[in-house]
């Protein structure tokens, strides 16, 4: 086999010349060009001077006789592409600081592979699987732990709640009739249940934050947010005991505050036990928002009416004043709990993301 080599030979610079010839070896072909160039030739008007039956050897130089690549500066300026508050972004060619799954992946072995570049992984990410209260761990082991020490709580002290739930509405008509006498572990176990309470309107609250309001908080993690209502909760019951006894040891004895202390702290443990299954309904079994905010409402409006009930009968039964228990039963019960609704808008509208 003979190999052909075509070369080109011009006697002047492509902008001067005269001349273009191209030796082969069946013979030389000159091509002609004038002696002037008003202005730069196209690649195409250069190959159009080329005679018909030019090689693509022959054509590539003609192209490279008539065309110098020129270097070319980058800039120097440093890169300020990059979002704010984020370091300056790494470059490809940067192997040495890239993670490792960007320099090798599963072909990198393969002789028959020359990428020049690895792009590292690839496909296209899925979308993320919504979240789900019921596929929470964190949600689900508390509940689960509620339900476990309820029902160790229960099956210890079931008498003892009977008594009580007896008590509640049994009417003393006379200052010698003894009340109940509660020992430590019972204390404990509706000390137990109010904390309970606490931890179900926390979930409860938390519920509705996340279907009716958004998902995105200015917190690391949701369940800071579920801390947080807990939290206010526990503070809401706090600061109500302690307004009931400041308020009760002005106008009232001794033994009427004690047994108003008594209903108030069985009344808000059975509420931990109510709640918790329509908590389980909510988190499991997708009872609807509007369900459960019903629900939560009767039942809020039935502790108020036994409330109601159990301070008519412990303070204002002797003298009933109306105005006097309708001031009484709103300053101490209906305002604490209305300001405990503004605080808690308030909460959720100051950590949550507005876009």
């Amino acid at each position: 086999m003979i190999l052909q080599q075509d070369t080109l030979h011009h006697a002047q610079p492509a902008a001067e010349a005269t001349a273009e010839q191209l030796t082969t070896e069946e013979g030389p072909s000159v091509v002609s060009q004038p002696a002037t160039r008003t202005k730069k030739l196209t690649p195409y008007q250069v190959l159009r001077q080329l005679p018909s039956d030019a090689t693509p050897a022959q054509q590539d130089s003609a192209i490279q006789a008539n065309f110098h690549p020129e270097n070319t500066h980058l800039s120097q300026r440093p890169d300020t592409l990059h979002l704010p508050g984020h370091d300056k972004g790494k470059s490809y060619k940067d192997e040495v600081e890239m993670p490792l799954y960007y320099k090798e992946h599963f072909f990198a072995n393969d002789s028959l592979l020359s990428a020049d570049v690895e792009g590292g992984r690839y496909g296209v990410a899925g979308d993320p699987k919504p979240y789900s209260m019921s596929n929470d761990d964190v949600i689900t082991g508390l509940i689960l732990a509620c339900f476990v020490f309820s029902l160790i709580a229960i099956s210890r002290s079931l008498s003892f709640i009977v008594r009580q739930a007896k008590d509640f509405f049994f009417v003393r008509h006379s200052e010698n009739t003894t009340a109940l006498t509660e020992t430590t572990s019972e204390l404990r176990i509706q000390l137990f249940f109010v904390g309970q309470t606490c931890l179900m309107l926390a979930l409860i609250a938390f519920f509705y934050t996340l279907e009716m309001v958004g998902s995105t908080f200015f917190l690391k993690a949701q369940y800071h947010l579920v801390a947080i209502f807990t939290g206010c909760f526990v503070a809401y019951y706090l600061l109500k005991a302690l307004l009931y006894e400041i308020v009760n040891s002005i106008f009232f004895d001794r033994k009427q505050n004690e047994q108003w202390f008594k209903s108030q702290l069985f009344l808000t443990a059975m509420m931990g036990i109510v709640l918790f299954p329509l908590v389980m309904l909510q988190c499991y079994f997708n009872l609807p928002m509007q369900t459960t905010l019903i629900c939560v409402i009767v039942l809020l409006i039935l502790v108020k009416i036994s409330t109601f009930y159990k301070c008519y009968v412990i303070f204002f039964r002797q003298n009933s004043i109306p105005l006097q228990i309708i001031l009484y039963f709103c300053t101490l019960e209906i305002i604490p709990l209305l300001s405990l609704a503004g605080v808690l808008v308030i909460i959720v509208d100051y950590l949550k993301i507005n876009f």
